[in-house]
């Protein structure tokens, strides 16, 4: 959405405002402290040593878990991957500060007695290990957790939950099997941000949702830029070339580069819809949806005689643009099947214009989230009365019915519009220190897999993160087969033997 500074400072404020209404009181503090976890969502700080803990899979994803982990609630015990370039980062940091890697972390020290594995058996052998964090290949997520598990550990897992949905119930049937914690890392669960969203969303200030449109484009278009395709380092292909197939990998090449192939990821949405999907139903009020369709194709990099001779010889086998409908039951579906909310999703590789988000589209306000660092909301103008929009203050008041309600003031003048377009509230968690936090709390609380979040449970335990695989999952079926196709609630339901990979649906 094109908007001003002014007109985003004046939204952010807007957004400030109207969440000083809610039960939510954290927010404006969300950006003076490096977690907020045991304060917002309420329950106490660790009593305790920490949990000691093991890092399966030290890649991309690995190493940011590595570098937001909160040293009080967990101490590296062992890291373990089976590339050596990802063991060495583990430990050095690749100069980016979302990865600054254990010895700028903790200290060289410390850093110098964790032990590292070349392999994850290796580590879940190890007696000192609590818990596990693991961030590995997709199509390694399930087996690898399942052998954590059945090794005694409890294990929080990076996003996708599994490539199928029938390796997600395998995955929660063994966890509680081995009673032990099992939670999926979609960070937005213990993000305080999108919290206050979602609680201003329940107060009903919006309106009537009918619409949410997410999307995750980037431009990958130009040579040699695309995170997901790296170069192979000489020291992986020289440790692996000769075993990687024993990994469930067909070469090195597909085991550094999995998110481009079929057999190893789940595309983008698996790796960015996901998200976005898991957003747009924690705002509807954690529901499931009931259809979807959509396109996805090779639009890019799967034609020939177009761009760069690096991207034509790209064998990437997964969509560069996808674009999906989700139908979702509203607030009164149960009485009136017309009570239906949109939700659109696309991510591009050739575009990065718009910032990666969630808007909420409500009767009586817009709500919009970028780059899970900032919320902007603003109201609808009404008939005969204000003009409402984005150069419009807030004022909110409740109900009769004891809900929030939107008014506006005067727009600003310009001269206040620029003071305020100069303020910011600083980096703001994204919630992955919080979510392990959380996670090493309940450890050490005994806590039950199933216990209602109300009651200081997981947030995004196995059951909720299988809600979000079945939606990306499907969401590429509805792509591949080019039609719309119905979720059915058994799929949802842990206990049923159902899945949609095995669904006549899914016959082409």
């Amino acid at each position: 959405m094109n908007l001003t500074p002014e007109e985003r400072a004046i939204g952010s404020q807007n957004f400030l405002e109207a969440s000083g209404m809610t039960r939510r009181t954290f927010l404006k503090s969300a950006a003076a402290a490096p977690s907020l976890g045991a304060a917002y969502f309420g329950y106490e700080h660790l009593k305790g040593n920490p949990v000691k803990v093991g890092w399966i899979g030290t890649g991309d994803e690995g190493s940011i878990l590595i570098t937001q982990h909160p040293p009080e609630y967990l101490d590296i015990v062992a890291v373990a991957d089976i590339r050596p370039s990802n063991l060495k980062r583990a430990f050095t940091g690749d100069g980016n500060d979302d990865r600054v890697g254990l010895i700028k972390k903790l200290g060289e020290k410390k850093a110098k007695t964790i032990k590292h594995y070349a392999d994850h058996k290796e580590l879940l052998a190890d007696p000192e290990i609590e818990m596990v964090v693991i961030a590995v290949p997709l199509n390694v997520h399930a087996k690898i957790a399942i052998d954590a598990l059945k090794a005694g550990k409890h294990v929080l897992a990076e996003k996708l939950m599994a490539k199928t949905v029938g390796e997600c119930k395998e995955m929660i049937r063994v966890a509680r099997q081995e009673n032990k914690l099992l939670a999926i890392g979609h960070q937005r669960h213990y993000s305080v941000l999108y919290d206050n969203a979602a609680d201003l969303i329940r107060t009903g200030a919006l309106g009537d949702i009918k619409f949410i449109r997410a999307c995750w484009h980037r431009n990958n278009s130009w040579p040699g830029v695309d995170p997901w395709r790296k170069k192979v380092p000489p020291e992986d292909k020289e440790a692996l070339d000769s075993k990687v197939q024993e990994y469930g990998f067909e070469t090195v090449e597909q085991l550094c580069r999995w998110r481009l192939f079929h057999k190893t990821g789940g595309g983008l949405m698996a790796e960015l819809g996901s998200h976005q999907l898991d957003a747009s139903s924690i705002f509807l009020g954690k529901k499931h949806p009931l259809a979807v369709m959509g396109y996805g194709g090779r639009n890019f990099y799967g034609v020939k005689g177009v761009g760069s001779k690096d991207k034509q010889e790209d064998e990437r086998e997964i969509d560069d643009h996808v674009y999906v409908t989700l139908e979702f039951p509203g607030p009164h579906y149960a009485e009136d099947k017309n009570d239906i909310v949109i939700v659109t999703y696309s991510s591009i590789n050739t575009n990065k214009h718009e910032p990666y988000g969630e808007t909420v589209y409500g009767s009586r306000a817009t709500l919009i989230t970028e780059t899970e660092q900032s919320i902007m909301l603003f109201k609808e103008g009404a008939p005969g009365g204000d003009s409402g929009g984005p150069g419009q203050r807030l004022r909110v008041v409740s109900s009769s019915s004891g809900g929030a309600v939107l008014e506006s003031s005067a727009s600003l003048a310009p001269s206040s519009a620029a003071a305020l377009a100069g303020t910011t509230m600083g980096k703001i968690s994204r919630g992955y220190t919080e979510e392990m936090e959380h996670f090493a709390w309940c450890i050490r609380n005994n806590i039950p897999q199933d216990t209602p979040v109300d009651q200081h449970g997981l947030r995004c335990p196995g059951k909720v993160a299988m809600a979000d695989a079945i939606m990306a999952l499907v969401c590429n079926e509805a792509m591949r087969l080019k039609k719309r196709i119905v979720f059915k609630e058994e799929w949802f339901d842990p206990d049923n033997p159902a899945t949609p990979e095995d669904d006549a649906q899914m016959k082409a």
